[in-house]
């Protein structure tokens, strides 16, 4: 059985303009991003290291 995402909005994202992003972390050794409104559109996966590495230089800014 193949285990299926379980998607959240991100905390970041914004509540009044529609710009929000879900992810799913979930999953072994892989953590999904998507856009909201677009679900069925594309999805970015990442590694563990890659993702870390990707919200620490967000939260950087």
């Amino acid at each position: 059985m193949t285990e299926q995402p379980i998607w959240r909005k991100s905390s970041r994202s914004s509540s009044n303009q529609g710009n929000c992003v879900e992810v799913a972390d979930n999953l072994p050794a892989r953590v999904l991003v998507r856009d909201s409104k677009d679900r069925q559109g594309p999805v970015l996966s990442f590694g563990p290291a890659g993702w870390r590495a990707f919200v620490r230089a967000v939260a950087a800014d």
